[in-house]
């Protein structure tokens, strides 16, 4: 019997009940990964976690607000009491708000770099702890394209993603020594709800397209790494655009 690549494998996958967080979730539970999918809300875990389990493996659905560092704290706790380990974190949870710069409130502002960045600081902070005492580990942070080429009257979503790929440089720096692996992987127009909020018809790609590029960057050999990847539909406005 041959197993699968992420047998015997913990992941915990943030915004894991729907999108692209359900989609790699699907991935990694098709090559044998038990998973911890979190979300702020619980009625979109519901689902996902039988959805998951009926795939054969062990899942775990924890509500959890990834801006309160309390609740982090115990989404990881609750991780390693269930499972004993944690080999793969996969910061997915994140929103987009946006408008012209003059006319953004404070709040709107507040609210994407809460979620974008400085949640994903808290589950890498708890995830660092874990990895460091077992020897190892990956972190996958979704980033986006427009942490290289921003759309117009983004600027909250946009500084976000390109906090994140600095706080994507400073883990695997930090990391380096123990083992652990640290990539950022930007994807481009996507069918997610968020995709289909861009207005007119624009290229998109499937979900479990996305998922594919998570799962290799979570498989590669120990020795390597996966910095950065981005992947977008071939025919997206992309290169050569402006």
């Amino acid at each position: 019997m041959l197993l699968g690549k992420l047998e015997g494998k913990v992941a915990l996958i943030t915004g894991g009940g729907t999108g692209i967080g359900l989609g790699i979730a699907r991935a990694f539970a098709g090559e044998g990964a038990n998973l911890v999918i979190a979300s702020r809300n619980l009625e979109n875990l519901a689902p996902a976690a039988d959805e998951l389990s009926g795939m054969g493996v062990d899942v775990a659905a924890l509500a959890c607000d990834i801006t309160d560092e309390k609740q982090v704290d115990s989404l990881f706790e609750s991780a390693i009491n269930r499972y004993g380990r944690l080999d793969i974190l996969v910061n997915n949870s994140g929103i987009a708000r946006g408008g012209p710069i003059e006319e953004l409130s404070l709040e709107a502002w507040r609210s994407v770099i809460d979620l974008n960045l400085t949640g994903v600081f808290l589950c890498t902070r708890a995830a660092m702890h874990i990895m460091k005492r077992q020897g190892g580990g990956r972190i996958i942070n979704i980033g986006s394209i427009s942490a290289q080429v921003p759309r117009m009257n983004s600027a909250p979503y946009t500084t976000s993603k390109h906090g994140l790929v600095g706080l994507t440089k400073s883990t695997a720096l930090e990391g380096r020594a123990h083992g652990i692996s640290v990539g950022c992987l930007h994807p481009g127009n996507t069918l997610t709800d968020m995709g289909r909020s861009i207005p007119g018809k624009e290229p998109m790609m499937k979900v479990a397209d996305l998922a594919s590029i998570a799962l290799a960057m979570a498989t590669l050999p120990p020795g390597a790494s996966a910095l950065e990847a981005i992947v977008l539909p071939y025919e997206q406005d992309y290169l050569g655009r402006g």
